[in-house]
């Protein structure tokens, strides 16, 4: 059987989405306060900037990949005029269970009733040229196959449609030393004091060590049939947003 990595551990390929799972099914209640501690706010900043550069426009179909406790899904909605244009689609995924229970709840106590739907990215069950925009924030490091799920995404956005993936990068070498410090001894402390679960966060701070860095990700977009990718690295490269286009 095929090997891949699951953090700094070497695991069998069908072990990893459960192992994945595992660690969402125990955050998913402190997801939102963890993040903001962990990043000091700035996730939120960084997913603005990925929102506004998604550029969701009054009637188009929009999908959340791995979309937590649906923050982004709430900002298309109010884009995409949803629930007052009947063109407007705009979809909350997730392959956990637990963490799109969250963010279903957190989308209907925001009075926004839409559609979610459990999926593995490598899957996704639309078909061809549907979506004007597809999203996937924090998710793309867990996935098993990225080229796959990347290519599944390019397959679903029409002509002229885009697929954003913000997620962590390889800083610049300055801040190296002090980012690793940070995460393998603070994010773990603060995932056993906040969440009661260390090892997860361990397994952040080691995902993001084994994901691609920022050109090797567009590298690998151009590869699955983007025919332009667009690389915004932001707060010294910790993370990376990668806008895929498609003609």
């Amino acid at each position: 059987m095929s090997k891949t990595h699951f953090g700094y551990q070497s695991v069998d390929e069908a072990e990893k989405a459960g192992k994945v799972a595992q660690v969402f099914h125990s955050v998913a209640s402190k997801y939102d306060v963890m993040n903001d501690l962990m990043s000091f706010g700035l996730h939120r900043v960084w997913k603005k900037i990925t929102i506004a550069r998604a550029n969701v426009r009054p009637g188009q179909k929009i999908l959340d990949i791995a979309g937590g406790t649906g923050d982004l899904a709430a900002a298309f909605a109010k884009a995409a005029d949803w629930g007052c244009n009947p063109e407007a689609q705009v979809w909350l995924s997730d392959i956990n269970a637990s963490m799109l229970g969250v963010g279903r709840d957190r989308l209907l106590d925001r009075g926004l009733a839409l559609p979610c739907v459990q999926f593995d990215a490598e899957k996704i069950p639309f078909p061809n040229n549907h979506f004007d925009v597809v999203t996937v924030a924090f998710g793309l490091r867990n996935m098993t196959h990225k080229e796959v799920a990347l290519g599944e995404m390019c397959r679903v956005i029409k002509a002229g449609g885009r697929v954003l993936v913000l997620e962590f990068s390889k800083p610049d070498t300055f801040l190296q030393p002090a980012y690793d410090a940070y995460s393998f001894k603070v994010l773990p402390w603060l995932g056993e004091k906040i969440a009661q679960d260390s090892e997860s966060y361990r397994y952040l701070a080691e995902s993001i060590r084994m994901h691609p860095d920022a050109e090797t990700l567009k590298d690998m977009m151009l590869g699955v049939g983007f025919d332009e990718v667009e690389t915004h690295r932001m707060t010294g490269g910790i993370v990376a947003l990668h806008i895929g286009i498609k003609y």
